[in-house]
């Protein structure tokens, strides 16, 4: 571990498992967050599917989760109340991860930090609040609040949706914000629900001409989200009664608790840059999505898996730099193909125009009687993992998990499928089909010329 370490902005879940992912390449990172403490509220980022949970495993964190978590199998979509249809998730087999779990933020951020605190490679540091940033030929000098500086081979900024470090990098976030707000209630209570069934209403009595999502938890919570008008303010929701009301409609009226409340606004953003010379975006800091479907954390893993051994490789002399322009050029794609999955999710949930309303309408009006019409209906398309390049066939896809590898130098393997070998990289994402010797085809990929230019600090 030799070397300056790799500086991570912000201790949430990307930048966690960026840290540790690095800890498996012996990088050794410093963890640099604002907040005095770790934040232990609210259910946030619920829904982990399966490539995100294999990460989690693979980094050392995810038996603690899966003994947790609610494993989900099925998703029903109504329309008032009638169930248009029912996505059954296939049921794992023995070894297999759950195709999708729902775990609280709060346990899988816990999970993070408990490995972080047993990998020495990793140190993780509260209140340590970035005002400034330096680059040069041969690293970084991040300035902390009070003038400490931090100096490292590379930094990335994981520090969220209102990130400094892509401030202070003057790097564009474009986008849009949604008017209505979301009102969401973690709750302890006995509902008339499986508790192994995600549950998503299109005009429901509970909240008439507006959407609702009921999700089961771990420790008996459901967490429940209501489309709200744009001017919601939870705190006035509570005071008011109306909240009480809200949650009445939905559990009965036998008891229950509130574990935590919110009320914001979903955005839909992508970084117009995601490297700036020795500086990179991942997580919310370089995308921003709406929930429906699962693509927040679940990609900002990705991003962590992706720019990973990538960093690693370079920092060792083991990649050109050239390595590293793979990670924006293969993740921001996949973000943009997420924002353009989440919006159209949008669009029919909370129609922006008079005639996209009309239309929405008719289609949930007519779904109840045509199927043609319920494959219209859109409550979200769950995460899957990204496909890069053309994603012809194998290539550009992640290996199978239960096809066994080879190992090669540098984290690189070989695999076998349909008769032929194929290149897998660290990332267990097929790189290419081998024709002849795989070890010159881990130096020809890690030595490939860069594409263009080198951006300048």
């Amino acid at each position: 571990m030799d070397g300056p370490p790799v500086l991570i902005v912000g201790a949430g879940p990307i930048g966690l498992t960026l840290a540790l992912e690095l800890a498996r390449f012996d990088v050794p990172t410093v963890v640099l967050d604002a907040k005095p403490e770790p934040t232990r509220e609210g259910s946030r980022a619920i829904v982990l599917a399966r490539h995100a949970l294999a990460t989690f495993a693979r980094i050392g964190c995810g038996a603690p989760m899966l003994e947790k978590a609610v494993v989900l199998a099925r998703a029903r979509t109504y329309f008032r109340d009638t169930e248009l249809f029912c996505v059954e998730f296939p049921r794992e087999r023995e070894g297999e991860l759950p195709r999708f779990v729902n775990l609280q933020q709060t346990y899988t951020e816990a999970a993070l930090l408990d490995e972080v605190a047993r990998t020495a490679a990793v140190e993780l540091r509260w209140g340590a609040r970035v005002s400034d940033l330096h680059q040069d030929g041969e690293g970084v000098a991040v300035v902390l609040a009070g003038g400490d500086e931090v100096r490292g081979f590379y930094v990335v900024g994981c520090d969220g949706a209102r990130s400094t470090l892509r401030d202070l990098l003057g790097v564009g976030f474009p986008g849009r914000s949604h008017h209505d707000r979301f009102l969401i209630a973690d709750v302890r209570a006995a509902m008339p629900f499986p508790r192994d069934e995600r549950r998503f209403f299109f005009d429901p009595p509970q909240n008439p001409g507006r959407t609702m999502l009921v999700h089961p938890q771990p420790d008996d919570e459901w967490r429940i989200d209501w489309q709200a008008p744009g001017d919601t303010d939870a705190d006035e929701e509570r005071r008011s009664g109306r909240l009480d009301e809200r949650i009445r409609r939905v559990v009965g009226h036998g008891d229950y608790e509130l574990a935590w409340l919110t009320a914001y606004r979903f955005h839909q953003r992508v970084a117009d840059s995601w490297r700036s010379g020795r500086a990179f975006l991942a997580g919310d800091a370089a995308h921003l999505f709406s929930p429906f479907g699962a693509r927040g954390l679940n990609s900002g893993v990705e991003d962590a898996v992706n720019l990973g051994w990538r960093l690693a490789l370079v920092r060792a002399g083991d990649a050109n730099d050239g390595l590293l322009d793979g990670y924006e050029r293969e993740r921001r794609p996949a973000a943009l193909e997420n924002l353009q999955a989440t919006a159209a999710t949008m669009r029919f949930m909370a129609p922006p125009t008079v005639l996209h309303r009309l239309a929405r309408d008719a289609i949930l009006r007519g779904s109840v009687r045509s199927a043609f019409l319920r494959g219209h209906v859109n409550s979200g398309r769950l995460a899957e993992p990204a496909v890069y390049g053309d994603g012809d066939g194998f290539v550009g896809r992640p290996l199978p998990a239960e096809v066994p590898t080879r190992p090669l130098a540098h984290g690189f393997g070989v695999a076998r499928l349909l008769g032929r070998d194929v290149l897998v990289r660290p990332d267990r994402y097929v790189a290419r089909w081998l024709e002849d010797d795989a070890d010159a085809a881990v130096a020809e990929l890690l030595r490939a010329p860069q594409e263009g230019k080198r951006r300048s600090p």
